[in-house]
Order: C-alpha cells, then sequence, then structure tokens
C-alpha cells in the first residue's frame, strides 16, 4: 500500500509526498530529515490522505495534486475532513 500525503507546515504551506508509512513518513519530517522543503517550516501536521495499491498510481496522484493552486488542495483537504 502506498499513501499520497499533504502536511500542513507552521506556515500554512502545504507540502505533498507519497509514502508506504505515513506515522514513519510524518515523525520523519518533523525530526527535519524529511524533504528540503519542510525541514524550516517545522512543525508539520497530516491533514490529507489517501490510498494507492501501487506507487505509481500515487505518484501519478502525487504529480497532479502537485500542480493545483492552494483553494483546490485546500478545497480537498476540507472534503477529507468533513468525511472523516
Amino acid at each position: 500500500m502506498y499513501y499520497l500525503y499533504i502536511l500542513k507546515c507552521r506556515d500554512e504551506s502545504f507540502h505533498t509526498g507519497i509514502t508506504r508509512s505515513l506515522s514513519k513518513r510524518i515523525e520523519e519530517h518533523n525530526l527535519g530529515i524529511g524533504a528540503e522543503f519542510t525541514k524550516s517550516r517545522l512543525p508539520v501536521k497530516l491533514v490529507y490522505y489517501q490510498e494507492f495499491n501501487s506507487k505509481k498510481e500515487a505518484a501519478r496522484r502525487e504529480k497532479e495534486v502537485k500542480g493545483w493552486c492552494r483553494k483546490k488542495k485546500e478545497n480537498l483537504i476540507e472534503t477529507f475532513i468533513l468525511s472523516k
């Protein structure tokens, strides 16, 4: 199983990535061993995730979401939160 995830950083920016382990990856980000983008924006908080059966599917979705404007990402996150 692979996950697409969106993190909200301390400065309110978003970081999107893929991983096999959400908890481990978020911990890595918050320890400063995640992506360069998040290192200066700690702490980060998981605000969205989506499951995929393959890395290829997750990577395809990551590329799509990374190309979205902030408002579209916020709408995705809001819909996700309301569904939980």
